[in-house]
């Protein structure tokens, strides 16, 4: 089952599919950011900001 990689909450296979980045890596999820939030945030986690 896939999870988040920032706060370790479980993820559906279609979020994953959304918002993993290349590597398959999950930087946010409803449950540490923001719903309109999510793919910035995963942006700005992935770069380490």
């Amino acid at each position: 089952m896939p999870k988040c990689d920032h706060c370790g909450a479980h993820v559906s296979e279609r979020f994953a599919r959304v918002f993993a980045d290349e590597r398959g890596e999950i930087h946010a999820c409803v449950s540490c950011s923001a719903n309109a939030g999510i793919a910035e945030a995963a942006k700005e986690r992935a770069r380490g900001t």
